[in-house]
């Protein structure tokens, strides 16, 4: 048995969720683990019959019956969020997603306090602002790093004096530090935790050992591996790891290393919601995406040309893939061209994770540098491979599970398992 892992070899937003969602509708699947990000994501799935959803915790394929979603310890998981993405859910048809739902107790939990106090920073950086979703995510991962042994997790909702406690300290270190919060009274937020506790399955690490053996799994990743906290270019990045690593974690942890096909998404347009180099940015190209709009916090969604430069060293960064899914072909025009190069390179490396003042000159470096754009290829596919190194295995013209070819066979499924 073979899982599959998808990760996004750009700055997000590439169709992770969509290719999910195919992987789902093409095979039987168990379970979709996550295994970075948190509440931040926004992973757009749209059926055939015109219903939508932005999955952000719960796995991109539970449109399917039967399909689970496990949140692995890497997740900061948001329940006040889940909630509400759930209540969507149901307005939907899918009614029973909690139901289907496991989290590792072990995960972070992102908080009102961690939110506030995310919001808070951002503000204060005023014109420097690094594009935060301003959702906690990277402060609840912060605040975990520099007290690891009373960070409020997922498992402290079971426990109610103990999640008190716990979120008495968190709200009061932040406040020290930051001034009044913006926040409820932690009194207020107790229900609301132990409820989630109440609702949904919390489980240690031996359940995903227990899925992995069960049937077919697809890790789904967030964001993308040119935001990646060690080898994105900061400090325009994400407090997550965005490449396999949390993934062949696991799976060693299970007993399974390698035991998994290895899926890099892209887009033909190199696209960017935020701040922070798109050496390709043309404002000229005449797209929009209507799941992607503008925000207070992380600012415009930018277009750009092809990035073949920043896209082999995203897949260098991951570690290669096995394959490569290539979405929004629909897009592909006359006036949509490729770079290969910049004007003063044509390949950047990356370097040992940890070296934030390394990865900080690289940004200040791709900030400088300008495209050198050759003429739009003929076939998207064929010049993708070329330039990566890797197979187009799986093409994308649209946003349903329809408008999906695969190519080869890394990606065949017996048959066509469920139809939504």
């Amino acid at each position: 048995m073979r899982h599959v892992a998808v990760v996004d070899l750009g700055y997000g937003d590439a169709g992770k969720g969509t290719v999910v969602d195919w992987l789902c509708a093409t095979r039987p699947v168990h379970t979709v683990v996550r295994f970075n990000g948190g509440a931040q994501a926004a992973h757009n799935v749209v059926l055939r019959d015109g219903r939508h959803h932005t999955f952000a915790q719960f796995g991109a394929g539970t449109f399917h019956p039967g399909v689970r979603t496990h949140l692995s310890r890497h997740v900061v998981v948001d329940p006040l969020a889940l909630a509400a993405e759930a209540d969507h859910l149901a307005t939907v048809g899918v009614p029973d997603a909690l139901d289907r739902l496991t989290v590792d107790g072990a995960a972070l939990l992102a908080t009102p306090y961690h939110r506030a106090a995310n919001r808070a920073r951002e503000i204060a950086r005023g014109a420097d602002r690094h594009g935060s979703c301003g959702l906690g995510v990277g402060e609840a991962v912060a605040y975990g790093l520099a007290h690891p042994d009373d960070a409020p997790r997922v498992a402290d909702c079971r426990s109610p004096a103990l999640l008190r406690r716990r979120l008495t300290v968190l709200r009061d270190r932040l406040t020290a530090e930051l001034g009044p919060l913006d926040a409820p009274p932690v009194e207020d937020c107790l229900p609301a935790f132990t409820g989630f506790a109440g609702r949904v399955a919390i489980v240690d690490g031996s359940w995903l050992a227990g899925a992995l053996r069960s049937g077919t799994c697809v890790f789904e990743g967030a964001q993308g591996v040119l935001l990646d906290e060690w080898h994105g270019f900061h400090p325009y990045t994400t407090w997550s790891t965005t490449t396999f690593a949390n993934v062949d974690g696991l799976l060693a942890e299970a007993g399974l290393p390698g035991e998994v096909a290895r899926l890099g998404v892209l887009r033909i347009v190199t696209t960017r919601h935020g701040a922070g180099p798109l050496v390709t940015e043309d404002q000229a190209l005449p797209f929009t995406d209507r799941h992607n709009a503008t925000n207070p916090w992380q600012g415009r969604f930018r277009f750009g040309h092809f990035d073949a430069v920043a896209h082999r060293y995203a897949l260098a960064a991951a570690g290669g893939v096995d394959g490569l899914a290539l979405t929004h072909l629909d897009l592909a025009g006359p006036g949509l061209r490729i770079c290969r190069r910049y004007d003063t390179t044509d390949r950047i490396t990356p370097g040992p994770p940890g070296d934030l003042d390394r990865q900080a000159a690289l940004t200040a470096r791709l900030l400088r540098s300008r495209p050198v754009y050759d003429d739009p290829p003929s076939d998207w596919p064929e010049a993708v491979r070329a330039e990566l190194g890797a197979p187009v295995v799986l093409t994308s013209h649209g946003p349903t599970a329809g408008d999906k070819t695969p190519r080869g066979p890394l990606l065949a499924a017996p048959a066509l398992a469920r139809s939504v």
